[in-house]
């Protein structure tokens, strides 16, 4: 199969890349800088500049692909601890993330549109965080939207290439929870307090943690991928959901730290402002569509997962 891929220098992207590969399929991605791209992806991957709004640029790689899958996004926490902390969600800051989305998913759709061959399968990311803050209500697929910033960015986000499923395509939303991996995205982030001693619980530590494996979030977009029956929208994330203070406990049991170091959720909205939303609000995200199509996760609970990492 010949797919074409938006953020395959992602965390999520450089990882499915890998396993898409040994699948046998050929890859392309579409990405601002070819260049530096080519030093972060396999052999035998093609880098396409793009600048993220031009659908005339994509006419010629929708025409010659089978599938498009869509990671791209300004991202919403930040890329590193700097970042988490310096950039708030201030007005002009949020119009960017949403803005870096739709525009996106409205050039891919226009360029799909015009294409006389159109890929038979498009896959568009989302985050857990389209259902808003839950408590500890359970979330499923069948949960309505959230009504706050994560929540409406999220649904804007999707809404972008919804019309493709009126030209007849197959779209998969894939709801992401926390990617876990071992030297990438958040979770080095996470657990760098407890390598400091200075480990513990963020806030009342009684919020869900919707995560996943990254091993889990690339097999379960490749189940995705190839069930022809799979469309509409599936939360990734791993069955069993862990409360923030006992996610503390483990960390910090497996890293042999001590873990009773707590943030109080005033420091916590002191030091990120609206963004302390994404530590302090939780999703209890259950991945119920998945589980019920036959795919099976290899990590099901935050020890076994964290084990594997550390």
């Amino acid at each position: 199969m010949k797919i074409l891929i938006t953020g395959g220098t992602g965390l999520i992207g450089c990882a499915l890349i890998n396993v898409l590969l040994r699948d046998g399929h050929e890859i392309s991605v579409l990405t601002r800088n070819p260049e530096k791209a080519r030093n972060t992806l396999p052999l035998g991957v093609i880098p396409f500049k793009w600048d993220g709004c031009s659908p005339e640029v994509l006419f010629p790689l929708i025409s010659a692909s089978d599938a498009v899958i869509n990671l791209a996004g300004e991202s919403i926490a930040g890329e590193n601890l700097l970042a988490i902390l310096s950039k708030r969600w201030n007005d002009k800051r949020k119009k960017h993330i949403q803005q870096s989305r739709v525009s996106i998913g409205k050039a891919l759709v226009e360029a799909i549109s015009a294409s006389e061959k159109k890929p038979r399968i498009f896959i568009q990311a989302s985050a857990v965080g389209f259902y808003g803050a839950s408590g500890d209500e359970k979330i499923t697929e069948k949960t309505p939207n959230g009504n706050d910033f994560l929540a409406e960015t999220c649904r804007i986000w999707e809404n972008s290439t919804a019309a493709l499923e009126e030209m007849g395509i197959r779209r998969v939303i894939i709801r992401t929870g926390l990617v876990l991996d071992a030297k990438n995205g958040i979770l080095p982030m996470m657990l760098l307090p407890f390598r400091l001693f200075l480990g513990g619980k963020l806030g009342g530590g009684e919020q869900y943690v919707p995560w996943i494996h990254v091993e889990d979030e690339v097999n379960a977009i490749r189940f995705l991928l190839n069930n022809e029956d799979a469309r509409g929208a599936y939360n990734l994330s791993a069955p069993q959901a862990v409360k923030q203070g006992e996610q503390a406990k483990i960390s910090g049991r497996l890293l042999r730290r001590p873990s009773f170091m707590p943030t109080p959720t005033f420091i916590l909205k002191l030091a990120l402002g609206e963004k302390s939303t994404l530590i302090l609000d939780g999703q209890r995200a259950i991945p119920e569509k998945l589980l019920l199509e036959g795919f099976n996760f290899k990590f099901t609970n935050f020890e076994s997962a964290l084990s594997d990492l550390i």
